[in-house]
C-alpha cells in the first residue's frame, strides 16, 4: 500500500501494520491508552512543542473509518467525544445556566469589555454550557487547536461567546479567494481558524455589540493561536446560515463575503444529502495573508 495522509500526517504500511501489532499485543488497552502510547512513540508535536494527543485520537478514528484498523469498544458512548455531548450535571457551579437580568443599552455604557481567554477546565465548560443551552446548533465541544473567549462588561456580566477551531477542508469559495493550490491548501490549511461558534447570550440588547466583539477578537486572535500553538493563524472564517442571519454584524467589522456553500457536505458521496446554504465570509489577519498562505 502506498502512504496515505490522515489528518494531516503521512502513514506508511509500516506504521499501520505498528497500530494493529499494538492492538494485538494490549488488547486490554482503552482507546485513549493506544492513542497516548502512539503520540509518544511517534513525538508527534505542534509547533509550541505540546504533544498532539487529540489529533492522533481523531487520526484513530479515522483509520477505522476506512476500515483500515480495529479500535477497541469505547469506553463510554460512541467515543468521540459522546461524554461531552451529555446534559451537563446541574451540580457543578459553573454549568449553572441562571436567567439574569436583561442587558440593554448604549455600547458605550458596557465599556470597557474584556474579552476572556478561555484557559481552563472550568471556563470551558462554562463556554460549553452556555452553547448548548443557547446556540440554535448546539455545542459538544471543540476538537484540535482552538481558542475561545467569553467577553463580558465593565461589571463582569457575561455578553458573549466565541470558539475558533480548525477550518474546513475545502471551500470553494474561500479558497479561489487565497488562490492556492491543493498542495498549498494542504500546507496551510492550519494558518486558517474557523470560526464555528459565536454567540451573544439572548438576554443582551445591545446595538453594535457583535461587530465590536468580532474587532476585538481580530486583533487578538493570531497572537492568541501563537502563544498556545507556537504558530499564528493568518485568515479567520466563518459560515452563515442564510436562512436565519445576513452577516450584517461581519459586514460592519470588516469581514468579506466571498460566496456561499453548496448545500452538501464531504460525507456526501452520492449528492443525496443537503445541508442550509451558507455565505462565506472570511477576515485577513495579516496584509500579507495570501502570500503567507501560498509561500509555506
Amino acid at each position: 500500500m502506498s502512504a496515505i495522509r490522515v489528518q494531516g500526517r503521512l502513514l506508511t504500511q509500516t506504521d499501520l501494520d505498528n497500530i494493529r501489532e499494538l492492538r494485538r499485543e494490549h488488547p486490554q488497552w482503552s482507546r485513549r491508552q493506544l492513542s497516548d502510547h502512539l503520540v509518544q512513540q511517534w513525538q508527534w508535536r505542534n509547533e509550541a512543542g505540546r504533544l498532539k494527543d487529540m489529533a492522533v485520537r481523531t487520526l484513530l478514528l479515522k483509520l477505522q473509518a476506512r476500515g483500515l484498523i480495529d479500535l477497541p469498544a469505547p469506553l463510554k458512548g460512541n467515543g468521540n467525544r459522546q461524554r461531552r455531548a451529555q446534559p451537563p450535571t446541574l451540580t457543578q457551579p459553573e454549568l449553572l445556566i441562571a436567567q439574569p437580568e436583561p442587558i440593554a443599552g448604549p455600547l458605550s455604557a458596557l465599556q470597557p469589555l474584556v474579552l476572556e481567554l478561555v484557559a481552563d477546565a472550568p471556563q470551558r465548560r462554562r463556554v460549553t454550557a452556555l452553547l448548548r443551552h443557547h446556540h440554535y446548533q448546539g455545542f459538544s465541544g471543540a476538537v484540535g487547536e482552538n481558542v475561545q473567549y467569553l467577553a463580558r462588561d465593565a461589571q463582569g456580566r457575561e455578553l458573549a461567546v466565541m470558539v475558533f477551531a480548525a477550518a474546513a477542508w475545502k471551500v470553494a469559495a474561500r479558497d479561489e479567494f487565497i488562490g492556492w493550490s491543493v498542495a498549498q491548501r494542504r500546507q496551510g490549511l492550519q494558518r486558517i481558524t474557523n470560526q464555528q461558534r459565536f454567540l451573544i447570550l439572548p438576554w443582551v440588547r445591545v446595538e453594535h455589540l457583535a461587530s465590536h466583539l468580532l474587532a476585538l477578537s481580530v486583533r487578538r486572535l493570531s497572537r492568541d493561536w501563537q502563544a498556545r500553538y507556537g504558530h499564528p493563524v493568518w485568515l479567520a472564517e466563518t459560515f452563515v446560515q442564510e436562512d436565519r442571519f445576513k452577516g450584517t454584524a461581519y459586514k460592519a467589522a470588516g469581514w468579506i463575503r466571498v460566496g456561499q456553500t453548496t448545500g452538501r457536505t464531504r460525507q456526501d458521496h452520492h449528492h443525496s444529502l443537503h445541508t442550509p446554504i451558507k455565505s462565506v465570509w472570511v477576515k485577513p489577519l495579516h496584509p500579507r495573508f495570501a502570500q503567507s498562505l501560498t509561500t509555506l
